[in-house]
């Protein structure tokens, strides 16, 4: 629909009979000459239009005009593609457009004939009715040529390119002619007029003057000009009309307005732009203010949550001395089980927090150690109608890792579409070889399709698979008689292999047996599925006793972990050990691998051991040892090795994973869970091709891989020196193990996790000691498998973000003394650098009123909470809570 409004109207059928009525008075000299003169030609059409509906045809003077600009396109069409051969023209109106646009004598269509006519014989007819209807009376017009500068309308359309883009033409002025020439154009019509044969018919004749500056008899006569043939003077009357149009010339005041506009409307943008600018600024800077605001509000939860803990504590020792308790429990290190629960509830809206406060303090401090990840009862912490508890706990169960990992897939870094977003050095992937891996994968050996890999395999995988797998594994760890297929399955990674394991090997409620730090993401696939708890064996990074390096796990510490969960009731099935080990990057020796071995056959403990790094140790005086490598295994039956290609083939988007276990029964139960952990079988085929590969693994890519990992750990761990910060210095897997304890000012896991955001938040994703379960804040794993570029960006982040702090901590604390006594010892061999003192964490043992005093005294210095939460507010949010504390306190 056109919105434009009676004036824009379209007339668009048009009969042939009405077009040469139409084309008999436009194509007329003196219209021609006023729609060239005049600056507006909307009241000729009207005029044309008048006459036209005298004769019957009623148009307006828009649609007039529009059909003669139709028919001009047309005719600009044709002619300048050259579509108007000489034999014949294939448009009835081209020699009529072509005469009158190109200064000819006009023709004219006949419409009873079909057939182009003189406009000779349309003269007689065409001059009378054209005279009669264009009189004074009829046209009054009321204007004259002015002798100075006039603009006029550009009527011509150059091409079909113009008119389907219009540009608005520059304004034009012509000069008018001189006085001479105006006398010379005078006595030529005066005798044009007396020497006429026209003149001495008998026609009316008004004295009237015509828009164009032609008096009325020259208009009404124009057309008998041209029937009579040539006259004298009339080439002089041409070449002073093209003499008139020569004389145009640009008006400056057009150039001066023109700039004027456009500087206007860049101004009015350049405005717009600044406006939209400060509206961007603004809306970031109220965000940031509510991103500060929700920290600054969880940090006060999250003190309160401490101290109540504390709180808690001294009641608790207070009851046991009231009620002559020979010994009391020791609160094991490290556990912290309230702000677990209080994190949980708190994500899932706060509905269990008083709940979990209660079961807290209403339970002996014996029974918190090993419920630290099993949560669970599972009727506890309900917080969303649409699932179960125990997919309450799954859709809770998120930490840090979670988080970071969520952000950086919301602002990946690009070093093209987005340099300031966030570098991943907390997933540890190997992102040197992808060059490698896709040439080789997309070779043509690779594409093989064939039935049987789109049909239902065995469920521990295809054979040709197993059978490979077998014997990668007897020759990378060195076995001393070859592997069997039949004790080979096949799972989608290992995560699944963890849960497969944990399943079939545990019943609900039981637990396994873990050193940390250790990879957090075991946790998730023990629990969620199987609820399988964890006992944790901790290892610190001070060397004492019959250590040799920090975080060194020996069997002394697997008995008393062990002997501590027994002792309070939890059954421990299995003892996880990773080699090389996560985060820490420690290859056991064999005498240390025999040790764990011998330990847990003596306590008939599974061992589920994880090589998945076993072809990622990247320097020569390193040398790994697996497992399926020992000339003889204590006990075979409870021995279970898993490996997977995601790690050290730097395809971690690809899930395979593959257990090796000469225990059938095992073999089975965790086949029959492949029913929901297969891998597809055109999957599988790539990786027994790449398996079979063993010359380019060999000569290509383990030579390749091992050079860039050891040049990215150089990179790194040559930063952090002259950083001055102390780090685990290991030659396997992907990772290191930095110290940034130095840069925590009361050594808490909540000053960590503050750190770990502040990385975050200036675009670089670490992996926090708390992720890992470590004992001592302040430890951070970084991912230095990545390329050069993005490891420089990285490192300045870190830098920028550790001088910051630095300089924080010299502010705060530029009046206390400086503490130069070192804790530990460095390790002979160099592997570990310790360059600044670090405080323990709270005592393993023993904790007494007077220790929980102080510490609850050290976090009321370092917070206004009590200033924020009175006993009299307290008293009025929660009546209830303070009429028991208040009987509790008056029977003290």
């Amino acid at each position: 629909m056109d919105f434009r409004g009676k004036k824009y109207e379209r007339g668009s059928n048009w009969s042939d009979p009405e077009v040469v009525e139409l084309l008999q008075l436009w194509a007329d000299e003196s219209v021609q000459m006023e729609l060239e003169s005049c600056l507006r030609n909307q009241h000729v059409f009207n005029r044309i239009a008048e006459v036209l509906r005298e004769k019957g045809i009623h148009r307006t003077g828009d649609q007039c005009r529009e059909k003669i600009k139709k028919m001009k396109l047309e005719y600009r069409r044709i002619k300048d593609n050259n579509k108007t051969p000489r034999g014949g023209r294939t448009w009835k109106f081209y020699e009529v457009m072509d005469r009158v646009l190109t200064s000819r004598p006009s023709l004219s269509y006949s419409s009873l004939t079909g057939s182009v006519v003189s406009q000779q014989a349309l003269q007689g007819s065409m001059v009378e009715n054209y005279h009669h209807h264009f009189t004074p009376s009829a046209l009054p017009f009321g204007h004259s040529q002015h002798p100075e500068l006039m603009e006029i309308k550009c009527e011509e359309v150059d091409s079909d390119e113009h008119c389907l883009t219009p540009e608005p033409p520059l304004s034009m002025s012509y000069q008018q002619g001189s006085p001479e020439e105006h006398e010379m154009e005078r006595a030529f019509l005066d005798r044009a007029q007396n020497d006429s044969p026209i003149s001495r018919v008998e026609i009316p004749i008004e004295t009237s003057v015509s828009p164009s500056g032609f008096s009325e008899p020259n208009v009404a006569s124009s057309s008998r000009i041209q029937s009579l043939g040539p006259r004298p003077g009339f080439s002089t009357l041409h070449r002073l009309r093209k003499k008139r149009k020569g004389q145009r010339v640009k008006d400056p005041l057009d150039d001066l307005l023109l700039k004027t506009l456009t500087s206007q409307r860049a101004m009015e943008e350049r405005f717009l732009q600044m406006e939209e600018r400060r509206l961007q600024r603004d809306m970031e800077v109220e965000e940031r203010r509510m991103q500060l605001e929700q920290r600054r509000f969880e940090l006060e939860r999250e003190h309160e949550f401490r101290m109540f803990n504390v709180f808690a504590q001294m009641l608790s020792i207070l009851k046991q001395s009231n009620s002559s308790s020979s010994s009391s429990v020791a609160l094991p290190r490290g556990l912290d089980f309230i702000q677990v629960l209080s994190d949980i509830a708190g994500m899932g809206g706060g509905g269990g927090l008083q709940e979990a406060r209660a079961m807290q303090v209403g339970r002996p401090l014996s029974e918190r150690r090993t419920d630290m990840y099993s949560f669970c009862n599972p009727g506890e912490f309900q917080s969303s109608p649409f699932l179960s508890a125990r997919g309450n706990i799954a859709n809770l169960f998120r930490g840090s890792t979670e988080e970071g990992y969520k952000a950086y897939h919301a602002d990946k870094y690009d070093e093209d579409k987005n340099p300031s977003g966030i570098i991943n050095f907390g997933t540890s992937e190997n992102k040197l070889c992808f060059d490698l891996m896709s040439k080789r994968l997309t070779q043509s050996d690779m594409n093989l399709m064939e039935p049987p890999l789109l049909q239902y395999p065995d469920w521990k995988g295809h054979m040709f698979l197993r059978e490979e797998v077998a014997r990668f594994l007897t020759y990378y760890c060195k076995a001393p008689a070859p592997l069997k297929a039949e004790n080979v399955i096949v799972l989608n990674g290992c995560g699944s292999l963890f849960s497969a394991l944990a399943t079939v090997l545990c019943d609900p409620g039981e637990a396994v047996l873990i050193a940390t730090p250790f990879y957090g993401g075991i946790t998730q696939s023990l629990f969620l599925y199987g609820n399988v708890k964890l006992v944790y064996a901790y290892l610190d990074s001070k060397i004492t006793g019959t250590s040799t390096r920090p975080f060194q796990l020996t069997v002394d510490k697997l008995e008393k972990a062990l002997q501590d969960a027994r002792s309070e009731g939890v059954g421990v099935k299995a003892l996880i050990l990773l080699n090389p080990q996560n985060p820490l990057g420690d290859i056991y020796s064999l005498s240390e691998l025999r040790d764990y071995l011998e330990f847990a056959k003596r306590h008939e403990l599974h061992v589920i051991v994880d090589e998945i790094y076993m072809l990622s140790v990247f320097d020569e005086s390193a040398t790994f040892h697996s497992v399926l490598g020992m000339d003889r295994l204590p006990d075979p039956q409870r021995t279970h090795v898993m490996w997977g290609i995601s790690k050290d083939f730097a395809v971690s988007g690809i899930r395979f994973g593959t257990l090796y276990t000469e225990n059938q029964d095992v073999a089975n139960a965790v086949a029959s869970l492949c029913y929901f952990h297969g891998v597809c079988g055109p999957v599988q085929y790539k990786v027994a091709q790449l398996l079979r590969d063993r010359d380019w693994i060999n000569q290509v890519y383990l030579r390749a891989n091992h050079a860039r990992l050891k040049a990215a750990h150089t990179y790194v761990t040559d930063e952090l020196k002259t950083l001055g910060v102390p780090f685990l210095n290991r030659n396997a897997g992907f990772f290191v193990w930095i110290d940034f304890r130095k840069y925590l000012r009361t050594g808490t896991f909540e000053e960590e996790m503050l750190l770990w955001r502040r990385f975050l938040d200036n675009k670089v994703l670490l992996s926090c000691g708390k992720a890992f379960e470590c004992s001592e804040p302040g430890w951070f794993r970084i991912i230095f498998a990545d390329k050069t570029h993005r490891l420089q960006l990285g490192m300045q982040r870190i830098r920028r973000v550790l001088e910051e702090r630095e300089r924080e901590i010299l502010s705060e604390d530029k009046d206390q003394p400086c503490q130069s006594d070192q804790d530990g010892k460095a390790d002979s061999t160099d592997e570990v650098i310790f360059v600044s003192r670090h405080q323990e964490p709270g005592s393993t043992g023993g904790s007494n009123l007077g220790d929980l005093i102080g510490l609850l005294q050290q976090q009321m210095r370092s917070s206004d909470w009590l200033q924020k939460n009175t006993a009299e507010q307290f008293a009025q949010e929660k009546p209830e809570i303070y009429d028991v504390f208040s009987k509790l306190v008056g029977k003290q």
